[in-house]
């Protein structure tokens, strides 16, 4: 039950919900407190401020703990908040501190309006004043946490230099297909291609042109796939795809379709390499040419030396 003082005073906290987040700035502002509100302008600097602030109010009047639980539509908008504020340049600390310093904001209007409340009610809104300003810092840090394990685990499965699969995670991708392939009956294509002379393109043009012939064939390659389909950097120059639910025609119109593709970016100076960039490729397909990964790779590779061997013929 909340009394009436505190329902007045919860009243006037909603009511002065724009006025007590402009303190919050300005406090903020005071010393440096948090630098990147020095670079916002005014409403920008706010933020949901005065949204949290009349969420508060409305737990002072009505407190319900499942406001203040994960997932709640409170806790999404604290994560939005802080998306929103690392985008702009805020440190997790400097989130954390902004809510720190609408706790000492709140502190002082209370005080200011300490002889209206007896010990029981000074007691109620502290407790539940604290109750939400820790949940919100506790969203904070868990939603930091959250982006910062989801962006390593990124950061673990790709290649740096193309956003490609790396070759474990391709590879493991891969044995997943085919294990949703055998029991479904379905084929699986495996593309593995490298660049012809890819070193000398390197040694003539330099390691930066190096670099975006493999990022712009990268992009060109996931630009190719289907949905269902999935590219990796295996390493160096080399790459490859799986093809799902493919038949026996499927390797090879892709592959002639990439190489064209390649042939029309290198015509069009993209790949800031002057001489015209071939590839040479082993096609392979589960189940005729293997049933697990490294059967099909050992198969494409045999298949790309013999097509590398053909060409320099």
């Amino acid at each position: 039950m909340t009394s009436e003082p505190l329902l007045r005073l919860a009243d006037e906290i909603r009511s002065e919900a724009w006025d007590l987040a402009l303190s919050v700035v300005e406090e903020g502002l005071r010393d440096d407190a948090i630098p990147p509100l020095t670079r916002l302008g005014r409403i920008a600097q706010l933020g949901d401020m005065p949204t949290f602030i009349a969420e508060l109010a409305e737990h002072l009047r009505h407190p319900k703990p499942e406001r203040l639980r994960r997932g709640s539509r409170l806790a999404a908008l604290v994560r939005d908040h802080a998306r929103e504020r690392e985008a702009l340049g805020f440190a997790p600390r400097d989130i954390v501190t902004e809510f720190l310093v609408l706790r000492r904001v709140l502190w002082r209007l209370i005080r200011e309006r300490n002889a209206t409340l007896d010990a029981g009610d000074v007691f109620v809104l502290e407790e539940r004043l604290h109750d939400v300003i820790d949940s919100l810092v506790t969203e904070c840090v868990v939603a930091y946490f959250d982006r910062a394990t989801s962006e390593l685990s990124y950061k673990a499965r790709h290649d740096a230099l193309t956003d490609l699969l790396n070759h474990s995670s391709f590879t493991r991708e891969l044995e997943l297909e085919l294990a949703r392939a055998k029991r479904y009956g379905t084929g699986v294509t495996l593309v593995y291609f490298d660049f012809d002379g890819f070193k000398e393109i390197n040694d003539t043009h330099g390691h930066l042109a190096g670099d975006q012939a493999l990022r712009r064939v990268a992009k060109l390659l996931r630009g190719e796939l289907r949905q269902s389909d999935l590219a990796g950097r295996m390493g160096g120059d080399e790459f490859a795809a799986f093809l799902v639910e493919s038949d026996e025609d499927t390797g090879p119109v892709f592959l002639d379709r990439l190489r064209r593709r390649i042939d029309e970016l290198a015509q069009s100076g993209e790949l800031l390499v002057p001489a015209p960039i071939a590839i040479s490729a082993g096609v392979t397909r589960f189940p005729e040419d293997g049933e697990d990964a490294e059967t099909l790779f050992a198969t494409a590779d045999a298949r790309l030396y013999e097509a590398k061997r053909a060409s320099a013929a």
